[in-house]
């Protein structure tokens, strides 16, 4: 299946993404830096959270004209700002496409629908593989015309299988990964190479109903509101910074059956919301919370 060229905006633009202490007269110090460079500005959005006394924010501006080469922005921006305002920060480059690995298990509903974003070119990016750990979604990565790699994995070779994983990744450049319903629990070996750059998705009665029938044991309490919740996966279990959540009501009409295609109809929105902010580099991390930028 040949994928649609993308829906793109053509634009030349770099973005800056940064948190540090806060202060008086940041926002005037890198609006001054990227003005007087003849920078234009075509989006700006940041907060302050006075509790922590950190700054965030989220500036985009176009490269056209702009008096510092690509190359170098980094080098002056660290060396005349960033350094004496003890920012952490991240640049990048709306023309670099990400590369995107997916990683499977047997449920397709997630593979489907960022798979059919993905060919509709709704998304810049690239997906040069999939993982799954069984071989049942291998005929949908042949239809889709994406390289598909089957490793099994058990309690005896999951660390050495992760090792190939993590190699495989690296050898295709992989920038970040989506787990798009994978049934395994990543090892911490794993994430360390992939900090914030792996991305989840799991039902939101966690971990009121934790375990293989959650949707068996919430239909029991006869629960009025599910959900799903997506976020970056961290060495604690489904407890990394959130990216996006949503929920839907439900009642007592509603079957297990019935809960479970509402549940999987969320997680696939979810997910595809938090890939989408996350190509679009809305997203800032900061110790275990996330700042999603409008």
């Amino acid at each position: 299946m040949k994928t649609i060229k993308p829906l793109r905006e053509n634009k030349n633009t770099a973005i800056l993404l940064i948190h540090c202490p806060d202060k008086q007269g940041i926002l005037a110090t890198v609006t001054e830096f990227l003005n007087k460079n003849h920078g234009n500005i075509i989006y700006l959005d940041q907060h302050v959270d006075h509790q922590e006394r950190i700054f965030y924010m989220r500036v985009e501006w176009e490269l056209n004209g702009f008096a510092i080469p690509c190359e170098k922005i980094g080098e002056y921006f660290d060396t005349l700002i960033a350094r004496s305002l003890e920012m952490n920060w991240k640049l990048y480059f709306t023309d670099d496409i990400p590369l995107m690995a997916l990683f499977v298990s047997k449920m397709p509903h997630c593979l489907f629908d960022i798979l059919a974003r993905y060919t509709a070119g709704e998304w810049d990016v690239e997906i040069p593989l999939i993982i799954s750990n069984h071989l049942d979604l291998k005929p949908v990565a042949d239809r889709f015309g994406i390289d598909f790699y089957h490793f099994p994995i058990n309690a005896a070779n999951k660390d050495n299988q992760e090792k190939m994983e993590i190699e495989l990744l690296k050898e295709k450049k992989i920038n970040f990964v989506v787990l798009a319903r994978y049934m395994q629990i990543l090892s911490a070996n794993f994430i360390q190479h992939f900090p914030q750059k792996v991305i989840n998705i799991h039902h939101s009665f966690l971990p009121a109903f934790a375990g293989a029938k959650p949707y068996h044991a919430a239909h029991e309490r006869g629960v009025k509101i599910i959900g799903a919740t997506s976020h970056y996966v961290t060495t604690d279990l489904d407890a990394g910074p959130i990216i996006e959540q949503d929920v839907t009501r439900c009642s007592h009409i509603d079957t297990v059956e019935k809960l479970i295609r509402k549940g999987r109809d969320l997680e696939k929105i979810v997910l595809s919301q938090a890939v989408y902010k996350h190509l679009q580099r809305k997203i800032l991390v900061y110790k275990n919370r996330t700042v999603v930028f409008n």
